[in-house]
């Protein structure tokens, strides 16, 4: 039990419940799915929530099966008492954060980005906080200050509304998922039951590659799946596996390395593997293919200007990213390729631009 994490859970239940029934189509709120995912991530000792429960009579029932604590903030004194739940749901947390030395983990079950300086705060404390929102009503500020953000939308167990009929997705929305953020108004229908995640592969293997990259160049020792689970979560609080339509993280690595984004070997614990980026395969390949390209639009032994050189490569090789080898740029490609004896490569004053040249 002492290698478990104690965790602390805040809910701001008028946030959390009104989001999700209005933003899945009037569903109630079940508090399940998120008791489900955080017993996943250690053992609960405080469960509080706060609300003028007057207007919660149901919710209140399930909630107190739930064993969470009910924190009655009256709100019938107009709206200068608005924030007052959430002033008392802060104050709380700080206290305990005081008190408690043994909770680890704090959870906020909110989307109000009022509760950022909060998450500030218990992070100085040295404690971790993860938060919990419905995607529709969440502000973008809350999700980055978190070590870990759960869209409710997404747990396990939480039943996906059919769409409605009138608020139908555009024809294009699949195809520009990846570089627009869906609108508020289409949160409710943007994952009906039964459709693939609309997060790209693609972008996946980039951010893995880049991610192993730079944990292989910090020299901290070697790059477990563990601990490239944490970084991609720093990252990217709201990363998840399963919006890739994988099970868990093992299984999206295993998938990676037999596409030889990655390479996979035996780590120091069990189930915990060895991550790394290939050696071989396909980063010779792609040397190949820049030394190819150089040659012959450098014909005769001409230098060949960076600028541009990446269209010509994509030109030859239409898959070609070196994102996906593990270089955060084509620059950094290219310096990997002149490093490697692949090519020469220099600055020129009087181009303004990196020069490349094959050896003779």
């Amino acid at each position: 039990m002492d290698q478990e994490d104690r965790i602390a859970l805040f809910l701001d239940y008028e946030n959390l419940a009104l989001g999700a029934r209005d933003h899945r189509g009037g569903v109630a709120f079940d508090f399940r799915p998120i008791a489900d995912a955080l017993a996943e991530r250690g053992r609960v000792v405080v469960r509080r929530a706060y609300a003028d429960w007057s207007y919660f009579d149901e919710d209140r029932r399930m909630l107190t099966r739930s064993h969470v604590e009910l924190i009655e903030i009256p709100q019938r004194m107009g709206a200068s008492r608005k924030n007052a739940a959430d002033i008392k749901m802060a104050v709380d947390a700080i206290e305990l954060a005081f008190e408690r030395d043994y909770i680890s983990t704090f959870v906020i079950c909110s989307g109000d980005s009022d509760f950022t300086p909060l998450v500030h705060k218990l992070r100085e404390l040295n404690k971790r906080v993860i938060g919990v929102g419905v995607e529709g009503s969440t502000s973008g500020l809350l999700p980055p200050a978190c070590d870990e953000f759960l869209y409710y939308d997404r747990l396990e167990g939480v039943d996906i509304p059919p769409a409605r009929g009138g608020r139908s997705r555009p024809a294009t929305r699949q195809a520009g998922a990846e570089q627009r953020p869906p609108e508020p108004e289409q949160e409710a229908d943007r994952r009906p039951q039964g459709a693939e995640p609309d997060r790209d592969a693609d972008t996946l293997a980039v951010q893995v590659a880049q991610s192993v990259a730079g944990l292989q160049g910090s020299a901290n020792g070697e790059v477990t799946a563990s601990r490239l689970k944490r970084t991609l979560l720093r990252k990217d609080p709201t990363f998840s596996e399963s919006d890739y339509g994988f099970r868990t993280f093992g299984e999206l690595l295993r998938h990676l390395a037999e596409r030889n984004v990655i390479e996979l070997a035996e780590g120091p614990a069990k189930g915990d593997p060895e991550v790394s980026l290939p050696e071989h395969g396909d980063r010779e390949v792609a040397f190949g293919l820049l030394r190819g390209v150089v040659a012959d639009l450098g014909s005769g032994g001409n230098p060949v200007a960076l600028s541009g050189l990446k269209n010509q490569v994509r030109r030859a090789r239409p898959d070609f990213s070196e994102k996906k080898l593990g270089y955060r740029s084509f620059l950094q490609f290219c310096k990997a390729a002149a490093t490697a004896g692949v090519l020469d490569l220099r600055w020129s004053p009087e181009a303004d631009d990196y020069l490349l040249t094959t050896h003779p």
